[in-house]
């Protein structure tokens, strides 16, 4: 077995856990709040009450999920891919198991629900760490040119994470009298994940860990290979740090040091990003100062070494080979742009601005993806059952068939955004769910359609889901550099999942309860996605062919 197809299986190995578990927790949310939370005063075990706090357990995970990018995220960029990525499925597998074991509020009292909400609050501390670490490891080892592919892997096992939830919950429900399914039945899901995670867990342990990136070649042994925008006071010529990917990061006075100063204050600072000029050494009085960053895999100009008396922009040019000069517009301060939109980040003092663009872009990318996804896979069955008066076999069998249509499209996704790009297919999706949601809502609610209609439109709209989820991990990679691309795409995916994904339950729920309106969740979705197709039409169309900084 190839070590880049060892990585894709380890790294993919710990997001089905997470995601089976999610998924199981969705299809017995009804289940749950029967079990756990005391029905609202006049409601039954089905009314909005228990549902609605049953929901929001399950937005607590969520919204600890910033916090455990944060914490894994730097602790994968600056120790290392593998060991982070074996704590964070060893603290999932341990919380899973647990929920299995818990009292229910008939033994425990009023101990059962703060019980089950402080282990989704571990879940969800250790799944911020999951995708961050994962994907920068799947797309970092990826051979040239497959990096969707790849990336589309972690989506593609989230898919099966799902699916397997779903298709446990539904067997169970067939299997299973509902009287044992409430008392004990639900249970049997949350406890597989034990042999599930150590499994994963063994898979990982048995991964060496990948090589540092290491420094690109100094001019003299060979032709810097990307572009260089020069920022700073003075002359330079540390080189830049080659990614994982195979392309210059970004460089300057600090050199290989400047990662190691990148924690400072506020959100910037635990992004790791824009490293101040320390006085007295590099880039501070008498040093040089100056950062380059190395875009993509675009010709080569620049020979790493800059001129001229004060501060200023400059594109530097030459062989190659050895120092040339660095024609720039000349004492006019500036400051270092991050190369595409929103892509990456640089050194100096506004470097921390441009990597929280970054991340705040990257949200605004996938919070259709987030906020669709959830809608469709997980708050479907509830939905269902609640609104809808379906059975849980009739809606655990939807929710099963909507994750079979949201597998099926994310591999050819990512492929195809391998030669196509990014941009296309995720607009694709984007619009897809805008136009298509509420058509396909209204359908599901027609008691005249036919059950094969049903059954298509809930795979089409799962389906819709997985052109945004193919492409998306390959897409959040390339928008960081090497040194903080654990953290950065780690915390726009918990942002965007925790504000879109984990509030859906509760919107959908609420807002249905609260307006008497059926339509909710195709609102939610398209709205999230309308907006999330702006955020992609700024996407560069020529990313997926560029080396990873």
């Amino acid at each position: 077995m190839t070590p880049a197809r060892r990585v894709l299986i380890a790294g993919a190995a710990g997001n089905f856990v997470e995601w089976y578990e999610f998924g199981v927790y969705g299809c017995f949310a009804t289940v749950l709040a029967e079990g756990f939370f005391t029905p609202a005063r006049g409601t039954g075990p089905a009314g909005a009450g228990p549902l609605l706090a049953t929901y929001a357990s399950f937005a607590v995970a969520f919204f600890l999920r910033p916090a455990g990018a944060l914490l894994f995220g730097r602790l994968g960029d600056r120790v290392g891919r593998r060991p982070t990525l074996i704590l964070v499925v060893g603290l999932m597998t341990l919380a899973t198991t647990l929920i299995g074991l818990l009292p229910t509020r008939a033994t425990a009292g009023a101990a059962a629900p703060w019980l089950l909400t402080l282990l989704r609050a571990l879940q969800g501390l250790s799944a911020g760490g999951e995708f961050g670490g994962a994907v920068a490891l799947m797309t970092e080892q990826a051979p040239p040119g497959r990096r969707g592919r790849h990336g589309a892997w972690q989506s593609f096992t989230v898919a099966l994470g799902l699916l397997a939830g779903a298709g446990t919950a539904t067997l169970l429900a067939v299997l299973l009298p509902p009287q044992a399914l409430t008392a004990w039945g639900w249970r049997i899901p949350f406890l597989l994940a034990l042999p599930l995670g150590l499994t994963a867990l063994t898979l990982r342990t048995t991964l060496p860990e990948p090589p540092t990136p290491a420094p690109a070649p100094s001019p003299v042994s060979a032709p810097v290979s990307a572009p260089a925008l020069a920022v700073g006071p003075g002359p330079a010529s540390d080189p830049a740090p080659a990614s994982c990917g195979g392309a210059g990061e970004m460089a300057g006075g600090a050199g290989s040091h400047s990662a190691e100063r990148s924690l400072g204050r506020g959100v910037g600072a635990a992004l790791g990003a824009g490293d101040a000029p320390l006085p007295g050494g590099p880039g501070g009085p008498g040093g040089s100062g100056r950062r380059a960053q190395h875009v993509g895999a675009a010709p080569a100009h620049g020979t790493g070494r800059g001129g001229g008396p004060g501060p200023g922009l400059g594109r530097a040019r030459g062989s190659g080979t050895g120092p040339g000069p660095a024609p720039g517009p000349g004492p006019a301060p500036g400051r270092g742009l991050g190369s595409g939109a929103g892509a990456g980040a640089v050194g100096g003092p506004g470097g921390a601005v441009v990597t929280v663009r970054a991340v705040f872009l990257g949200v605004g990318r996938i919070m259709g993806w987030s906020a669709a996804g959830y809608t469709f896979l997980v708050v479907l069955p509830s939905y269902l059952q609640a609104t809808l008066g379906a059975s849980l076999r009739e809606a655990l069998a939807a929710t099963a068939l909507a994750n079979l249509g949201f597998a099926a499209s994310i591999l050819p996704a990512g492929i195809l955004s391998d030669r196509v790009g990014r941009r296309p297919v995720m607009l694709g999706g984007a619009l897809t769910v805008t136009l298509l949601a509420l058509p396909l809502l209204h359908l599901l609610q027609d008691p005249a359609a036919p059950a094969p209609a049903k059954a298509a439109a809930v795979c089409g709209a799962g389906a819709a889901v997985g052109l945004l989820a193919g492409p998306g991990p390959a897409m959040l990679a390339e928008m960081f550099p090497a040194r903080v691309r654990c953290t950065g795409l780690g915390v726009a995916y918990a942002l965007a999942n925790a504000v879109f994904s984990g509030c859906a339950g509760l919107v959908v729920t609420a807002l249905t309860a609260a307006t008497g309106d059926t339509d909710v969740p195709a609102y939610y979705a398209a709205g999230a996605c309308a907006l999330s197709a702006l955020a992609l039409a700024g996407l560069r169309g020529d990313d997926h062919r560029r080396a990873l900084r």
